[in-house]
């Protein structure tokens, strides 16, 4: 007898509005670290994340908070874009042709 294994669907619009609010989140987080820490220990908690590339000429000490929040949307609709492809692509991945 042929076992079968049944493949869940994802919610596209719940995983990419979870997905969507991890990098918010995370581009949050980021944000507090820049504005509360000293800049050389930025620098060097961002250049070791990064495997040891130089972030200190692309770092931007300077934001508004407007533009601190028109970065978080930015980040949740791109989170949210990207997760909701990869929930299709799964979904139709684990299609099955035929009975």
């Amino acid at each position: 007898m042929e076992e079968r294994t049944t493949v869940r669907q994802l919610s596209v619009r719940r995983f990419g509005f979870a997905m969507g609010m991890l990098f918010a989140s995370l581009y949050a987080v980021s944000m507090v670290i820049v504005m509360s820490g000293p800049r050389e220990a930025v620098v060097s908690f961002f250049n070791s994340i990064l495997h040891g590339i130089d972030v200190t000429m692309i770092m931007r000490w300077e934001m508004s908070w407007w533009e601190m929040i028109i970065g978080i949307l930015e980040v949740f609709i791109l989170g949210w874009l990207c997760s909701a492809a990869l929930a299709i692509f799964y979904n139709l991945a684990g299609r099955k042709a035929g009975p």
